[in-house]
């Protein structure tokens, strides 16, 4: 049987994807973490990233789920050039392959801090309103508490971002009920509904959700 022709909002979210592409250093990056079970940000939502990071000259980001390093590539390429990269992630191998890339990539010493260990210990240890960017990239069912601790670290202006915010289409699909499917359309009301924040769902990857931090 043929295969059924692309419609053209496939055609259109595939341009938009491909628009973005990655050099050797990245592709690597998310070689590796295709072996050791960490799937790297897609070029569209990395891209996402790196010009948030960009548009607010951001200094201190702060990012949990390093993986293989792709996701914290994009965001120091955005950022000023005596910004600090915090990363989080509980698997110290997968950190120790991030260094790796980042060094590749001239990206070393105080541009990187990584902290092993689960992201709800780690964060609140962080300074309140100390970071300009925060991403969010590990367990779905903790985005909501993640977003709690982005709010508190976030300066004004400041924004945090969600990887994966549309889950392979699941959560635009409402017969689909599983945990993390459901955790992400509760984080997307809690951010609708939250004054303090200003969001933009961008269609790019697997989905980016974005919000500015208009005050405390």
């Amino acid at each position: 049987m043929a295969e059924s022709p692309t419609s053209p909002l496939e055609a259109t979210l595939a341009y938009a994807d491909g628009f973005h592409t990655e050099d050797e250093i990245l592709r690597t990056a998310r070689q590796r973490g295709a072996e050791v079970g960490a799937p790297a940000v897609p070029p569209g939502g990395g891209a996402a990233l790196c010009f948030l990071a960009t548009a607010i000259n951001a200094r201190a980001v702060v990012e949990i789920g390093t993986g293989c390093g792709a996701s914290g590539l994009w965001l120091l390429r955005g950022m000023r050039q005596d910004g600090t990269l915090t990363s989080v992630d509980v698997e110290p191998e997968h950190q120790r392959l991030a260094r790796e890339v980042f060094a590749q990539a001239g990206f070393s010493g105080g541009r990187v801090r990584l902290i092993t260990g689960r992201a709800l210990d780690v964060l609140p240890r962080l300074s309140d309103g100390g970071y300009d960017l925060v991403f969010c990239d590990g367990s779905r069912q903790e985005y909501a508490d993640y977003l709690a601790e982005a709010l508190r670290l976030l300066r004004r202006g400041g924004i945090v971002v969600f990887g994966d915010a549309l889950l392979g289409h699941r959560v635009a699909d409402r017969a689909q009920r599983d945990p993390d499917t459901v955790a992400m359309r509760e984080l997307g009301k809690l951010v609708q509904s939250d004054e303090r924040l200003r969001p933009l769902m961008i269609p790019l990857g697997d989905g980016v959700l974005a919000a500015v931090k208009l005050d405390d």
